[in-house]
């Protein structure tokens, strides 16, 4: 019977990865078959239409290679200065993560996404530094070609005899949105002749070698079906988030069903050959039943490695429990949206058909858009065997001898009631031992005590009494009736009894994993929980565990039931290989499997956390068995949640900490700042009065130095003040445009004493437009500005300020001469209480005016910059308004 299908519900898992990614910037990957198919100049010119829509664009790194219409198409964007290192002795330049991350644009072009980093850059892979700029919500644009895709690289190399070095792994096109940028062959290798892709002697070789027409062709596939079948991956994690039925096959999806016959393991293959012909991932799945719990210790030997060698060939695999096998592969079939189906049939006898039915032709019925591919199943004389040895190992002597005591009390007692009821109503408590036998014992000792009833009800009961004949035409009728009746209702009750085991068994699942759940929230640190997760793990499975933490040191262990127990060198091997790899080692794996353990990582999406290790008590048995393996990994993926959200806690404790130190700070600050301006107000007030008096010339000057002194303490005070309302978030802002002569003209008037000795060289062009900012806040930026060039600039040298229009915007300079910013430093001149001990800018200085020029140009979504400048040495202060927040002038309203 196959039952309706389940209202669909959301995938909880889907909904997880899709609210990861709300919180994380998009990716999208320009794939090409080969270089030279246009896929910087495509990501450029994506970048340039968001950028003409007024979206923040930069360009992290682009790889021109010489080609002057792709360099044409990098000039209206802001380009990242790239970091440069010396590797012995030569020069290297890499993407500058950190100016990215402090710039914090809306959308980064980042080329050759497989590029390997120079040695000594935070990460190796340039892809490991856009899964960064990811994390940080910034957009990425990025190009790759299909040779660089991990898991293609051994099918490139078979064909191209080139294997390439840089690969990216598929969990990021796994996440990425995919544009193929493709061309015909010909085109290409056309492009190539003219030298549009490499240098004449480099096109040459190329076209000999890597560029034939039958490589690029072969490329070409590859990278249409790779993003075939990303796209098909991210519908069905979107079917699976939002609860939509259908099979949606956009791609195909595999699914070969399982058993412990020795078999099975032809049908796994069966299906790895199938969904590599239809480039198309697929799983195994083993449909756990009533039967499944007779299984002996050979048949889950066979089933576990008939579930290892899918894993070990690439594919999933699923355990999942059913009422009968139909009913269970249907359901997974509809969930998984497969849309493939492999199954075995054996020949079985029409007796066996008519009594238990077709499983095949029952899916096959069932089966709606799915295509079912059905295999012979050869070696029936095992399977016979096998089969023979598992009725003989049913045939256990207990419950038939219960079934035959039953019987014969219900005989004792029926023979007592013979005289007071009527001989049909006696015989039906003849069913009371049949079904008691077929619920406590199964459905074997069911049918045996209805057989034994039967035959106990016609010699005890029926006349001629004390022989097996029946004189009564009825009492034939009567006695196959009691027989019909006792088999049918035998085989309801195992049935039922089944149906009951297996929701025992659903029950003891989900009441371990509850108690797990509670027993790892009462963790209260890191060392608890680790000890928590071993303990619960040892006393439900009844093994040894063990947890490895990473450290710099390589699996460090934190946790071990029972306590005192040392891992040796394999074991610590199989730990760090874990760790690493994300993947199970040791033993029941295919790695490392001398190991008496077996190691399961706790991962939390693409990061793992620990390593599980677990050992049989008695060390000849199975680390797991095979149907415990689900209930494993459900733990480990409540302990991987446990483990990151205790991470969680601790970051924020830790930010709490900050918090209230920053509070603190602004307090003080804010308490500092008040207390003096009372003082100051005085002073000033005194000494304004001492300047109007008669005084000497040396008095005169003492007054005028004082004078100076106290506008620039009361400078730092108001500096205090507004570092202290910045950092409460009580910036108001009064938007209005804004002409820059006259806002630097004001600032320039306001530092004067400061600027003294220094020419001011302005170069602000009277045609220049407006721009959108806060009078007061572009008054203090400026202030700040001038004064920190004014206060490091060489005595005598003239300061420049000048501003340019330019395509994306406008910007404003400042700039000196003096000893310049440390290298490296252009970042971290605009942190707080940041004076660079031991250099000349440390002098004079609070720290304050630039971290508050930062502050404010950000407030009103102006950027700002520090850049060091040579010839001469210096320092220049960059503040760029992007177009939107530039005064456009309508020729017409000046007509």
């Amino acid at each position: 019977m196959i039952h309706p299908p389940e209202p669909a519900r959301a995938d909880p898992d889907a909904l997880l990865r899709a609210a990861a990614r709300e919180a994380r910037g998009r990716l999208k990957l320009f794939l090409g078959a080969a270089p030279g198919v246009g896929k910087t100049y495509e990501m450029l010119s994506e970048g340039a239409a968001r950028l003409r829509e007024g979206e923040d664009v930069v360009v992290g790194v682009v790889e021109t290679h010489g080609r002057r219409e792709t360099e044409a198409l990098t000039r209206p964007f802001e380009i990242i200065p790239r970091r440069v290192s010396e590797h012995h002795g030569r020069p290297l330049s890499e993407m500058d993560i950190d100016a990215i991350l402090a710039r914090a644009p809306q959308l980064v072009l980042v080329d050759e996404l497989a590029h390997s980093n120079a040695p000594g850059s935070r990460h190796p892979k340039r892809w490991q530094d856009v899964e960064e700029l990811l994390a940080a919500g910034i957009d990425v644009y990025s190009t790759i070609n299909i040779q660089h895709v991990e898991s293609l690289n051994d099918v490139v190399a078979s064909f191209t005899r080139v294997r390439v070095r840089e690969t990216v792994p598929d969990h990021v096109l796994e996440q990425a949105e995919i544009e193929i940028v493709d061309i015909p062959p010909d085109e290409l290798i056309e492009r190539l002749k003219d030298g549009k892709v490499y240098v004449p002697e480099e096109a040459s070789r190329a076209l000999s070698h890597f560029f034939s027409k039958s490589n690029l062709s072969a490329l070409r596939e590859l990278a249409l079906r790779r993003a075939a079948q990303a796209v098909d991956a991210q519908m069905l994690d979107h079917l699976r988030a939002h609860a939509l039925g259908g099979t949606f096959a956009g791609g195909d999806r595999v699914l070969v069903a399982v058993s412990e016959r020795p078999e099975a393991e032809a049908l796994v293959r069966a299906a790895k050959r199938l969904a590599d012909a239809l480039r198309a991932p697929w799983t195994a799945i083993h449909v756990e039943t009533g039967r499944s719990s007779g299984f002996g210790a050979a048949e889950r030997e066979r089933l576990a490695r008939t579930l290892a060698l899918a894993a070990q060939l690439g594919g999933g695999t699923a355990s999942v429990p059913a009422t009968d096998v139909v009913s269970g592969l249907a359901g997974y079939a509809r969930d998984y949206r497969a849309t493939q189906l492999v199954l075995g049939k054996s020949s079985r006898s029409w007796w066996f058909e008519l009594r238990h039915g077709s499983v095949v032709d029952r899916i096959v019925r069932s089966a709606e858009g799915v295509a079912v591919h059905v295999l012979p199943i050869a070696g029936q004389a095992g399977a016979g065997l096998a089969a023979r040895r598992t009725w003989r190992e049913g045939l256990e002597a207990r419950p038939f001898l219960w079934s035959l005591a039953m019987v014969a009390a219900t005989v004792a007692s029926a023979v007592g009631l013979r005289q007071l009821l009527d001989l049909n109503n006696v015989a039906m408590l003849f069913l009371l031992p049949v079904l008691a036998a077929a619920g406590r014992f199964g459905l074997r000792p069911g049918l045996f005590a209805g057989l034994v009833s039967a035959l106990a009800y016609n010699f005890f009961l029926l006349p001629p009494l004390y022989t097996l004949s029946i004189s009564n035409p009825e009492n034939v009728i009567a006695f196959f009736v009691l027989l019909i009746v006792a088999v049918v209702t035998s085989q309801l009750a195992a049935r039922m009894r089944a149906q009951a085991e297996l929701a025992n068994r659903s029950a003891r699942q989900n009441a371990a994993l509850a108690g797990f759940a509670q027993r790892i929230a009462d963790a209260a640190n890191p060392d608890e929980l680790a000890q928590a997760i071993c303990g619960e793990i040892a006393r439900l499975f009844n093994v040894n565990a063990m947890l490895f933490m990473p450290s710099p040191a390589g699996a460090a262990l934190v946790a071990a039931v029972p306590t005192g127990h040392e891992p040796d060198q394999l074991d610590l091997a199989a730990a760090n290989w874990t760790l690493e790899k994300g993947k199970p080692a040791g033993r029941g794996s295919d790695t490392l499997t001398a190991s008496d353990w077996l190691f399961q990582p706790i991962a939390k999406g693409d990061r793992t956390l620990a390593a599980l290790a677990v050992a049989h008590v008695d060390p000849d048995g199975a680390a797991i068995r095979s149907d415990e393996l689900p209930l494993l990994l459900s733990l480990a993926h409540q302990s991987a949640l446990a483990m990151d959200r205790m991470q969680l806690a601790e970051a924020m404790r830790e930010l709490d900490v900050v918090r209230s130190r920053d509070r603190l700070r602004a307090a003080l600050l804010s308490s500092v700042g008040h207390d003096l301006r009372t003082p100051l107000t005085t002073i000033r007030s005194a000494i304004g009065e001492l300047g109007q008096s008669a005084l000497a010339p040396t008095d005169a000057a003492i007054v005028d130095a004082l004078d100076g002194e106290v506008e620039r303490l009361d400078r730092f005070v108001g500096n205090l003040l507004d570092m202290a309302r910045a950092q409460a978030g009580a910036i108001t802002l009064a938007i209005e445009p804004i002409d820059l002569t006259d806002a630097v003209a004001s600032a320039v008037h306001a530092v004067r004493k400061t600027l003294d000795g220094h020419d001011i060289l302005l170069d602000i062009p009277p045609e220049l437009p407006m721009v959108r900012a806060d009078p007061q806040l572009l008054h203090h930026v400026l202030i700040n500005l001038l004064d920190n060039a004014g206060r490091y600039a060489h005595p005598g040298t003239p300061l420049r300020i000048g501003a340019r229009r330019g395509p994306d915007g406008l910007s404003l300079a400042i700039r000196d001469e003096g000893p310049g910013l440390p290298e490296g430093k252009e970042t971290a001149v605009f942190e707080t209480f940041t004076r660079f001990d031991g250099s000349d800018r440390a002098r004079g200085g609070t720290g304050l005016g630039l971290a508050i020029a930062r502050d404010f140009a950000a407030a009103m979504e102006v950027d700002i910059r520090a850049e060091r400048c040579a010839d001469p040495q210096g320092a220049r202060f960059t503040l760029s308004w992007p177009d939107r927040l530039v005064v456009r002038i309508d020729p017409e309203a000046l007509a």
